[in-house]
């Protein structure tokens, strides 16, 4: 008992097994098999290493934008001059990523809180039976008293009065100007994994610079300067149209970055895109055209509270920060290679197949590439005094002889020999 355990254990430690291999002479398998290894190769080094930079590891960043407007605007809607600063069309007016710009809107001046005649189509009545005091209609402007205005035949209403009346729409826009304003972005990104940090202000950025540029996607790609009109434009829109009732539109910065070179050559891109409707759209029917909100701007007259009400049509603008950032990382790359030499297995696999189960000589491949053991072949080879493997080539030669004749087959030179010597 103690030597078998102590020859098992010098087998475990002291031996190495090496699986078997067979080297098949046949022009169609070869074939294939180096054109399957070649189509690895390619998608390693073409699609895992030159495409996807299976050799890097990535880092997105964390990234903070800053926005500032510039721009004046003039308006004189019905006798009524007025001067429209930052601080009038832009909403909200903290600087964020996400911001409207007023291009168009309906004024309700001198709203009071009292009883008025709702406007004819909202809550139209004969009678105080139609308007039922206490309730709300979602369409209308108030809460209803329960009398019925014979004047204009609408329920009276407890609201902020005179009510809007917003079914016309100020055309053309009345901030036209809006298209020379100008709006400057300040972006800062961290990538935490590399330790790298940038701004969109990159070197040869300066305040003399940004004094007199403005962005260009060619002449000056990289000026933090818009004018909204290019923007527009630039994403597809007409300013014109855009402006009458309003939309949105997306301005991506886009961080794509590659640390293996110089950090300097980490600069931001920037690209337009309509986030709301579609240019080519002429259909007026449509349902909940455009981009609208109301903004009320209260105040004391007579120690009465009083309001202005701005029906605002604008242009979402929403700021988008994308990035990706690669750097050469021995882990990843060794994973690419691993996974890449395993896929060479496929070849094998598929040139197995081919040879065991398509070629006419499968079954003299079988009896090569396995090795079979069964109890008849071990009694006749102990009944001959012969060792068993001896035994069962010289069985496997004498079968494969009495077959057909493998030498006309020009394809296989390995079964050619393997008969000859059969029969030798």
């Amino acid at each position: 008992m103690k030597n078998q355990i102590t020859s098992a254990l010098s087998d475990f430690f002291f031996e190495y097994e090496t699986p078997r291999q067979v080297l098949v002479r046949n022009r169609r398998v070869g074939v294939v098999c180096r054109l399957i290894q070649l189509g690895v190769l390619a998608y390693i080094i073409g699609w895992v290493f030159i495409y996807e930079k299976g050799y890097q590891s990535t880092d997105t960043a964390v990234s903070s934008v800053f926005t500032k407007m510039k721009g004046v605007g003039y308006t004189n809607d019905k006798r009524k001059e007025r001067v429209w600063d930052v601080a009038d069309y832009v909403f909200p007016s903290q600087g964020d990523s996400s911001f409207v710009v007023m291009t168009n809107y309906i004024i309700t001046e001198g709203q009071s809180m009292g009883t008025c005649p709702e406007l004819p189509g909202k809550h139209n009545c004969t009678s105080d039976a139609d308007c039922e005091g206490g309730s709300f209609k979602r369409t209308g402007h108030g809460q209803m008293t329960g009398v019925c205005v014979n004047r204009t035949n609408t329920c009276e209403v407890l609201a902020w009065c005179p009510v809007e009346e917003d079914d016309k729409v100020p055309y053309p826009p009345l901030l036209m100007s809006a298209e020379n304003y100008t709006l400057f972005i300040k972006n800062s990104v961290t990538f935490p994994l590399f330790g790298v940090s940038r701004s969109n202000l990159v070197e040869g950025i300066d305040s003399q610079y940004i004094g007199k540029c403005l962005y260009h996607p060619e002449k000056d790609p990289l000026c933090p300067i818009f004018r909204l009109g290019d923007i527009i434009k630039l994403s597809g829109f007409n300013f014109k149209n855009i402006s009458l009732k309003g939309g949105a539109i997306g301005i991506v910065v886009d961080w794509t970055c590659n640390f293996d070179v110089d950090v300097k050559h980490c600069k931001p891109e920037y690209r337009f895109h309509g986030l709301y409707g579609n240019p080519e759209e002429t259909d007026e029917t449509r349902a909940s055209v455009g981009y609208n909100f109301r903004y009320a701007r209260h105040y004391m007259e007579d120690k009465v509270q009083k309001r202005t009400l701005l029906k605002v049509f604008g242009i979402r603008f929403d700021i988008i920060v994308q990035s990706l950032a690669r750097k050469f990382d021995i882990i990843p790359t060794l994973t690419a290679i691993g996974s890449g030499v395993g896929i060479f297995g496929v070849a094998t696999v598929v040139c197995d197949l081919v040879l065991l189960y398509l070629l006419p000589k499968r079954e003299f491949y079988k009896n090569m590439k396995f090795k079979y053991t069964d109890t008849q072949v071990q009694q006749d080879s102990e009944s001959l005094g012969v060792d068993t493997n001896v035994y069962y080539t010289l069985e496997t030669n004498a079968r494969q002889a009495r077959g057909t004749d493998r030498s006309k087959d020009p394809d296989s030179e390995a079964g050619s020999t393997e008969t000859e010597v059969s029969k030798k």
